[in-house]
């Protein structure tokens, strides 16, 4: 198998994993709680699906650990993100968003998360995400090597009574192999999610 095929298969597995976590890592004694679908396991659920819809605004740092390709270089990054409530199967939220950053750089995405909830500490969310979109890196922006570009990672959410969030967001983003050259990058940014109430 190429590099290129193997970068692919490599992103495609972690995203399944994430799929799988959500679907099928539960204890058999885990069971559909009452109410709106959620997986329940003990201390643990998944999935938020009495949760209105969000818009998240965050800036943080981009391309925090810099290689030797060119214009590798830590720079800010501001981001925009929609979260439409958990739509899907339904424990999954899709989302989509754009990243600018201070060099020029944009990426415009679309992905899907599911959140992770404790019961010993109901206010903190945990929720591993991965995405997919169109990367630009402009006039001097981190060359990531491709257009497209693949992104995975996970935020930690403090969840105020009124349903808004804030937190840390951690992310990898790379091309999975397919480009010439496939450095990635990792960020990291403070988000604020607004709750809307359509």
């Amino acid at each position: 198998m190429s590099v290129k095929k193997l970068g692919i298969a490599r992103h495609f597995l972690a995203v399944a994993a994430i799929v799988a976590a959500a679907s099928f890592a539960h204890p058999a004694a885990a069971q559909w709680a009452l109410g709106p679908p959620q997986w329940v396991a003990g201390p643990v659920s998944i999935g938020s699906p009495g949760d209105p819809q969000r818009l998240a605004l965050g800036a943080g740092a981009f391309d925090i650990t810099p290689s030797n390709h060119p214009y590798s270089e830590p720079q800010g990054v501001f981001r925009g993100e929609y979260h439409f409530g958990d739509v899907l199967i339904p424990l999954f939220s899709p989302f989509v968003g754009l990243d600018v950053t201070t060099k020029g750089a944009t990426y415009l995405y679309g992905g899907f998360g599911f959140d992770i909830n404790f019961a010993f500490a109901p206010n903190w969310v945990v929720t591993p995400n991965g995405a997919a979109g169109w990367y630009q890196h402009g006039s001097g922006g981190t060359v990531l090597g491709a257009p497209i570009e693949f992104r995975s990672g996970v935020d930690v959410d403090y969840k105020f009574a009124d349903q808004s969030r804030l937190g840390v967001s951690f992310q990898h983003t790379s091309n999975a192999g397919i480009g010439k050259s496939n450095p990635g990058e990792q960020e990291v940014l403070l988000v604020y999610h607004l709750p809307m109430h359509w």
